[in-house]
Order: C-alpha cells, then sequence, then structure tokens
C-alpha cells in the first residue's frame, strides 16, 4: 500500500481548522500520514491541534514555531514527510472524504508523478464553481494546489518551493516542474478538495506578485507588463486622491 502524505500548513486557524482535520480524519483510505506546521498561533490552534492528535492514532505528527511565510511553512512538512504522494491542503480548505483513494488509484507508477483533480470552489458559503486547471494550459492558468499531489521524488529531485515568493511559489513550482520531461502529469476527473476564496492570494499584492511572476518567465511581453504595471499605478493614484 502506498503511503501517503498530507500536509496542513496553518497559523491563527481556529475557526476553520477543525472542518480540514475532519476531512482528513474521514479518508477512505488508510495509510495516511498527517503532518501539521503551526506558525506558533495565539488563538486556540495548538489546543485544537492537540486535542485531534490522538484521534489519528500516532499518525500526526506536528510542529510549532515562527516561520518566514507559508512556504517556508510547506517546505518544513515536505522534508518532514515520509510518504511516497504527497498532497497539501490548507488550513480553511478540506478534503473530499475519497480524495486520497482517487489520487493513489489514480498513480501511474512511474517515479516522478504529479496528479491533479477537480477542485470545488466556495463564497460565503455558496458554491461557487467546481473546475479543473489542465497542465496543458499552465501559462494561462495554474493547476489548483490544495487538489494535487506530487510525489516526493519530485520534490527531492527538482526543488522545493522558492521562498522569494510570498503567495505564488505554488504557481511558479508548477512552471518549473512543467519544464521536466521526467515528470508525469495526470488529471483525475473527480472533487479532491474545497477552496474558499478570500484568502492571501485573492489580495492586490498577490496579483502583482504573480504579474511580476509572469514577466520573469517570460509569460508576459515587457509590453504587457509595462502596461499593467501603468493601470497599476494610476489605480493607486486614484484612490489616493478619492481618500482625501
Amino acid at each position: 500500500m502506498t503511503k501517503v502524505s498530507i500536509i496542513t500548513v496553518c497559523y491563527n486557524s481556529s475557526m476553520t481548522i477543525r472542518r480540514t482535520f475532519d476531512s482528513v480524519l474521514n479518508q477512505t483510505y488508510a495509510d495516511i500520514e498527517y503532518i501539521v506546521v503551526d506558525g506558533a498561533s495565539t488563538d486556540g490552534t495548538i489546543e485544537i491541534i492537540k486535542e485531534y492528535e490522538p484521534l489519528f492514532e500516532g499518525r500526526m505528527c506536528w510542529i510549532s514555531e515562527k516561520d518566514n511565510g507559508i512556504y517556508d511553512a510547506m517546505n518544513k512538512g515536505i522534508s518532514m514527510a515520509e510518504g511516497e504522494l504527497i498532497g497539501i491542503i490548507n488550513s480553511d480548505d478540506y478534503y473530499e472524504p475519497d480524495a486520497v483513494e482517487c489520487m493513489v488509484n489514480a498513480m501511474t507508477g512511474d517515479k516522478y508523478q504529479i496528479l491533479y483533480g477537480e477542485m470545488r470552489t466556495w463564497k460565503d458559503g455558496m458554491e461557487e464553481s467546481i473546475s479543473i486547471s489542465s497542465h496543458r494550459f499552465l501559462r494561462d492558468r495554474m493547476i489548483n494546489h490544495p487538489s494535487c499531489f506530487v510525489t516526493k521524488a519530485v520534490y527531492e529531485d527538482f526543488g522545493y518551493y522558492d521562498t522569494r515568493y510570498s503567495s505564488v511559489a505554488d504557481y511558479d513550482f508548477m512552471l518549473r516542474m512543467i519544464e521536466k520531461k521526467e515528470i508525469v502529469f495526470k488529471p483525475v476527473y473527480e472533487v479532491i478538495a474545497n477552496f474558499m476564496l478570500g484568502g492571501m492570494c485573492s489580495t492586490g499584492e498577490a496579483y502583482m506578485e504573480l504579474v511580476r511572476m509572469q514577466h520573469e518567465r517570460r509569460i508576459l511581453s515587457d509590453r504587457e507588463y509595462k502596461w499593467i504595471m501603468a493601470k497599476n499605478r494610476l489605480f493607486r493614484i486614484y484612490k489616493r486622491i478619492r481618500a482625501r
């Protein structure tokens, strides 16, 4: 049986993390190692982790310490993982009950695999959409990381998340991996994860970091990049004027 490592990164997530924990605890697949990387929470998150730890019957391990951002915390979790296949689920998102089983059943036997499934998106308690992104169109749209599982060999041999980024390192990771001919990308046409809109990646700062990264990777031309940056500067001027 393939051992799977699930990683949850959290910081002051007491309002949402129980649902995340329940979704991992209630998976139909048994051989799961659960790694929780907490960023020194102060809101009761650590107490919830301790509450759930015995429910996993030795399959949960966790740390709580300050980190250098979400991707630094993810990298810590990946380095701790012992499973052949690794999934990362945020502390305000959650898996479908058969998510891990679907991914293990879809494995191809190749050493380097990235499997990705459909993701259900929620906003203000209402279902927005169900979507799947294709690795064939990565330049236009990233693969949704909550519904993505990666063999540990990919991380070990081709690199972890780039901690220079604060919100788009998962997209950068996929763009780097698509260049590796050894890696097999495989879509799984099942809903794997549920994603809550409104987090860090929904901010204007995240959008501008995305634009800069796309320009660095030549996804955006110099002309396109300058036009977007000019519009952003005008928008900020407009906001300052309106605020007077």
